[in-house]
């Protein structure tokens, strides 16, 4: 065996169980005394009579053979037999074994041979194991009692655990109820939610109030004003300004009337209820607005012959149409208007929402009728308020078209969706600028351009602003004049119904109407019209 073999706890290990193949000084009496059958002889470590009374096993109660050399015929006999791995005492780390076991006493003359311990130290080792088995009863009672103690804190633990558990329930409980309570009471008398995508600033109250004084507009900061305003609950506020795509209840009635252009119009009348709001925000907010000078429809004493008007006698006409007006004036778009005024953005928000609407289309599913977003929420036709607030929409819009016309020195004017630009000889050569100009207006205020009535009309054909000529005055057309005049020259032998070729619902109201639109800019030709109908209704 090579020297760092036997050296660290291995070398050790063989050493205590198979000895050392290669007796060591100290070791060599010993070996010579041991027989040719491998018996070990008693020798003695010390043979002068000083040595034998120093001799450590006089204190530790050891013969002279425990501190003989553990031979290899003990260890063989003892694995044999197993003993050395097994017994009352293996694997214990609550005792310490008595010398009167076998392995213990191997144990001992291994560590006394190999100088790991004195027999002074064997001897108190042994005298702390007998302490302790003799006081181990009563430890084992005191653990058993320690564990009854123990097993009782934990019953206890868990029984006030249980209680804490059971008192966080209770409050959970009352504080969800609480919640609801509160829910329940903001429901009633706050507003908080109107729907997905729109909902974001119904939590800013602060309108400007001196603005709105300045303006002689009514003073609305929350919800609950606007409802109060409107004579309306909360919750009743809320069910008809909530937005939803999908609906079982909508709050227009749809219909569509054939255009005179071609196609068809969508007009949408509001209920009753959302009808009285939007009349209250007409009347109240929308009608004591400014409008731009050059806006001529939706405003009181203002018409198509004013908007004509400017534009007659010129060498130009330029005529463009905005496509869906309506339509493209979206809710963010209404929310801001109201927001420029003063008011906070809830209100504007709960305002715009009453006064926009999403194109939807019926469908049935499920056995129930639903009512599906088919575009964005905007103006719906047919609301009273959808007029006024397109013209504020293009407020931006007027204040650019008349600074570009005051540039080029051009004449504009807007009568709803139809835009007119009019000028001078220098116009035809400008044309196509002017064209471009527009088309970067409207779309950069967020409009589109309708290419197919756009047209430039020079003096030498009938030059037509919202359907009324204006080559030298505004004037009706002359075969519109011709075909009243025949209508209520017929009527006299054959009856005013009998001339209704057109199928008007109400044609007397048609007639009414005719002379009424030739009185704005013909009134006595109108009066000649009037006074032959009268004549008719008195047959």
């Amino acid at each position: 065996m090579s020297t760092q073999d036997s050296r660290g706890f291995f070398g050790w290990l063989r050493r205590l169980l198979f000895g050392d193949p290669i007796p060591a000084p100290k070791q060599a009496a010993a070996s010579a005394a041991t027989s040719t059958h491998g018996t070990a002889k008693p020798v003695t470590t010390a043979q002068n009579p000083a040595q034998q009374q120093n001799a450590p096993s006089l204190k530790a109660g050891l013969d002279a053979s425990s501190f003989l050399p553990i031979t290899r015929d003990e260890i063989i006999s003892s694995t044999r037999t197993r003993w050395l791995w097994s017994g009352a005492f293996w694997g214990r780390r609550d005792l310490i074994p008595p010398v009167s076991d076998t392995r213990t006493k191997l144990i001992d003359r291994g560590m006394l041979t190999q100088g790991m311990l004195t027999a002074e130290q064997l001897a108190e080792i042994h005298r702390v194991g007998l302490e302790m088995d003799a006081v181990r009863p009563s430890m084992t009672l005191i653990r058993s009692e320690a564990e009854k103690a123990g097993a009782e804190a934990v019953v206890a633990s868990r029984e006030e655990r249980k209680k804490i558990k059971a008192q966080k329930k209770e409050e959970a409980a009352r504080r969800k109820e609480q919640r609801a309570r509160d829910i329940a009471a903001r429901f009633a008398t706050d507003i908080t939610y109107l729907g997905r995508r729109v909902s974001g600033r119904l939590n800013d109250r602060t309108s400007d109030v001196a603005k709105l004084e300045a303006a002689a507009l009514p003073v609305l900061q929350t919800p609950a004003d606007v409802a109060g305003a409107l004579g309306l609950t909360i919750p009743q506020l809320r069910g008809l300004a909530f937005h939803s795509e999908v609906t079982s209840r909508s709050h227009y009635i749809q219909f569509s009337i054939p255009k005179k252009s071609g196609g068809v119009r969508l007009l949408s009348a509001p209920h009753r209820r959302l009808a009285n709001c939007q009349r209250w925000i007409h009347t109240q907010i929308l009608s004591k607005l400014e409008v731009a000078a050059q806006a001529h429809g939706f405003v009181v004493a203002r018409s198509t012959v004013t908007n004509a008007t400017p534009h007659c006698g010129k060498a130009v006409v330029f005529n463009t149409d905005l496509e869906g007006f309506f339509p493209s004036i979206t809710f963010p778009r209404v929310r801001k208007v109201f927001q420029r005024l003063g008011y906070s953005p809830a209100v504007a928000t709960i305002l715009a929402l009453l006064c926009t609407e999403c194109p939807r289309r019926t469908v049935e599913f499920g056995g129930q009728t639903l009512f599906v977003a088919t575009g964005p929420r905007a103006l719906p036709q047919g609301a009273c308020t959808s007029p006024a607030l397109s013209n504020q929409a293009a407020l931006r819009l007027d204040r650019r078209f008349q600074g570009l016309a005051t540039r080029m020195g051009l004449t504009y004017t807007r009568y709803a969706d139809d835009i007119t630009f009019s000028g001078n000889e220098e116009l035809k050569s400008r044309t196509g600028y002017l064209m471009a100009r527009i088309r970067h207006v409207v779309q950069d205020e967020g409009f589109r351009v309708n290419e197919a009535k756009t047209r430039v009309q020079r003096q030498s054909t009938a030059q037509s602003v919202t359907g009324l000529i204006v080559n030298e005055r505004p004037g009706v057309l002359r075969s519109k004049v011709r075909r009243l005049r025949a209508i209520l020259h017929q009527a006299k032998s054959s009856g005013l119904e009998a001339q209704n070729r057109d199928k008007h619902p109400n044609f007397r109201a048609w007639v009414e109407g005719m002379i009424a639109y030739i009185a704005m800019s013909r009134p006595d030709t109108a009066e000649v019209l009037r006074q032959q109908y009268a004549q008719i209704r008195e047959t």
